[in-house]
């Protein structure tokens, strides 16, 4: 019996270890650019000041009135088209099949940087993680507007 005891240790000793090491860290998502934080953060007060009341600080927005800005297509999609509801504003408009009556007045008063700034922002909370939005590509979609 004592030589089944030795035999079975020796079995066990010689069995990977796999069952008792930890799991490997899953790999951090890259850190976003010091440039994107600072527009994140710019972004977030312009958010606060201009955007809070009516998409609310979590972003929900209000159902039939205000749409969120959560993981929506308009937020998460083409850039040009967001920027230019900033610039132009928005009334009675469908977002990913529902309906949306409130008018969103124009934002157009806010420097390219601003806009850039709180779209980043946006694009970047709320669940959302999106490229930034640089102010080169507002004025771009700014100047292109008023033709």
């Amino acid at each position: 019996m004592q030589k089944l005891s030795i035999l079975c240790f020796l079995v066990f000793l010689s069995l990977p270890l796999a069952a008792q090491k930890k799991p490997a860290p899953k790999p951090k998502a890259p850190a976003a650019s010091a440039g994107a934080s600072k527009s994140i953060a710019a972004g977030k007060q312009i958010y606060s000041q201009y955007c809070l009341s009516c998409h609310q600080a979590d972003g929900g927005g209000v159902q039939n009135m205000n749409p969120p800005l959560i993981k929506t297509s308009y937020v998460l999609g083409d850039k040009t088209r967001l920027t230019k509801v900033l610039l132009n504003g928005l009334q009675d408009v469908d977002i990913d099949g529902e309906p949306y009556n409130n008018v969103m007045p124009s934002h157009d008063f806010l420097t390219d940087q601003q806009i850039a700034d709180v779209l980043t922002f946006v694009r970047n909370s709320f669940g959302n993680k999106a490229t930034a939005v640089s102010a080169a590509e507002v004025k771009a979609v700014r100047a292109a507007n008023k033709k």
